[in-house]
């Protein structure tokens, strides 16, 4: 299904620079693609060590998110996708939905430079729903969006 989806991605969104269409229609197909996504999208880097809540698809976000705080700001911090099978068994997790039980977050890097420029959030409301697959799939769309990116007015 990823690799459908990545696909169908590309050819949409062929030569396509602006970021908020970019991830308006990345949320959107991935969310619709998944019966166990919950919430898909994306946090932006708005200021050093912020994140601001970009396009999404499902209930309210958090808006804003710092690097040193909740599952967003470890995997902007670090720079590595988190894998949380259960929220609850994470200290630093916030709740800006009591329904999540699962969440991957994955760093959206900008190629040319490899400077971070948001993150791909998925919550769902079940729990250990995400498999090696899910963290496969959306690492290519990650690095998919990461390439989109390039020659956009929008920058950290």
């Amino acid at each position: 299904r990823y690799a459908a989806l990545e696909a169908g991605l590309r050819a949409m969104l062929d030569g396509e620079r602006d970021p908020v269409l970019i991830m308006s229609t990345v949320a959107c197909e991935l969310h619709h693609a998944f019966d166990y996504f919950d919430w898909t999208g994306f946090y932006r880097v708005v200021q050093p060590e912020l994140l601001a809540v970009g396009p999404y698809q499902g209930g309210h976000g958090c808006l804003y998110i710092p690097f040193d705080r909740g599952v967003c700001g470890a995997c902007a911090r670090t720079g590595e996708t988190q894998w949380v099978r259960d929220v609850h068994q994470r200290t630093d997790h916030i709740a800006c939905s009591s329904t999540t039980m699962s969440e991957v977050v994955v760093p959206i890097m900008r190629q040319s430079d490899d400077v971070l420029v948001a993150v791909l959030d998925i919550d769902s409301d079940q729990p250990d729903i995400f498999d090696d697959d899910d963290i496969d799939g959306l690492t290519k769309i990650a690095a998919l969006v990461g390439q989109l990116w390039e020659g956009s007015e929008s920058v950290p």
